[in-house]
């Protein structure tokens, strides 16, 4: 048993409430949660940007961060009313260090130093990617809004050794998790991130952003064989990537559009879908095989996409855990459910701290 995991269970064994309050603000989403020994949910508050950013195609950095700084008090305030708490009745405060845009990272830095530092509160700088990990270990289902019930059983938490894909719109990587805050990066994105391939083919096709969502409405309505677009499988190595695929989009595309002025964008659509979700799913579960994993955690704004949910189902002969729809993308219940494990690791951070834009996952397990 590892010593985080043996923190963990003296912490429940005592029925000592650890309340850690999450701010999240790495890209287009002003976000502030609470929750209750790095399980139970007790606010989660998110303000999306994405309208706002639609007529750009996509995140403007500068438009990001003074949206950040109107919304990041009353997220904050929201978050607490909900919970029915005050900050003197938090343990400590975890914000998002990195990776992300530096002028949104700093807002929210900036609100959790004041917050922690007025209220004498411990301050935890945590690594976003290992937030979408620990989206995991949160109780869904209801489970914040019954938190007075007696004998309320949480579900089981997910049981290492385990492997991890983060599919986000800036990350792919696979992690085999050994423990709590124990991490073994296996691959990534060599290029373009998933979400980003999404995102690029969308706008080809003249999607509205967000690309995501947009490429999984069409594909709905289309033949993901019409095209046979390549899959880039590296050999034996566990990394992505998706700039061939992306290519070979724009080529067909070309090609089409000597011949007719009306593209079949949902068969395109479809099938470049089709090609994106084999390979994440076909490396996934090789690399759970190739290291003998119990369980697989898939994280990361791409999660919420419904075909790619479907296919794992389907061919995982491991146990997945996949958070619901509205906690696959950016929000501050997966900061403050690290920041509770980070907490009773004995991390604590000082108000020098700086923001951390292209902080690793590698590096963000060894503070």
């Amino acid at each position: 048993m590892d010593q985080v995991k043996q923190m963990v269970d003296n912490r429940f064994q005592s029925d000592i409430p650890i309340r850690i309050l999450g701010v999240e603000t790495s890209c287009d989403e002003t976000a502030a949660a609470i929750v209750e020994n790095g399980r139970i949910i007790l606010s989660n508050i998110v303000a999306s940007q994405a309208d706002l950013h639609a007529q750009f195609g996509g995140v403007f950095p500068e438009v990001a961060s003074r949206q950040h700084i109107k919304t990041i008090f009353p997220v904050v305030q929201q978050a607490l009313k909900n919970a029915h708490i005050g900050l003197s009745d938090l343990d400590a405060i975890a914000v998002t260090r990195g990776p992300g845009l530096p002028g949104s990272l700093v807002v929210g830095m900036n609100a959790a130093k004041g917050m922690a530092m007025g209220c004498g509160l411990p301050l935890l700088g945590v690594n976003h990617l290992e937030g979408h990990l620990y989206s995991a270990w949160l109780a869904h289902d209801g489970i914040e809004e019954s938190i007075e019930q007696e004998n309320k059983e949480l579900p089981p938490e997910p049981q290492f050794p385990l492997l991890a894909l983060i599919v986000s719109g800036g990350h792919t990587e696979l992690i085999l998790m050994h423990g709590h805050l124990d991490y073994e990066r296996l691959g990534g994105t060599l290029d373009d991130a998933a979400g980003e391939a999404f995102d690029k083919i969308a706008r080809l096709l003249g999607f509205p952003y967000p690309g995501g969502p947009s490429i999984q409405k069409a594909s709905k309505e289309g033949n993901p064989k019409a095209f046979e677009f390549p899959r880039a499988w590296l050999n034996e190595r566990w990394d992505f990537s998706f700039s061939g695929l992306k290519t070979a989009v724009l080529r067909e595309v070309k090609k089409l559009e000597k011949v007719s002025q009306n593209l079949p964008v949902n068969d395109l659509a479809a099938s470049f879908q089709e090609a994106v979700i084999d390979v994440l799913v076909g490396k996934t579960l090789k690399a759970a095989n190739e290291y003998q994993v119990k369980e697989i955690i898939i994280a990361g704004g791409v999660s919420a996409n419904e075909a790619l949910r479907l296919k794992f189902k389907q061919d995982s002969p491991y146990p997945l855990h996949i958070p619901p729809i509205q906690m696959c993308t950016d929000n501050a219940a997966m900061i403050a459910g690290l920041g509770y494990y980070r907490f009773i690791a004995g991390q604590r951070d000082t108000y020098d701290m700086d923001v951390l834009p292209n902080w690793p996952l590698s590096e963000a397990s060894s503070l």
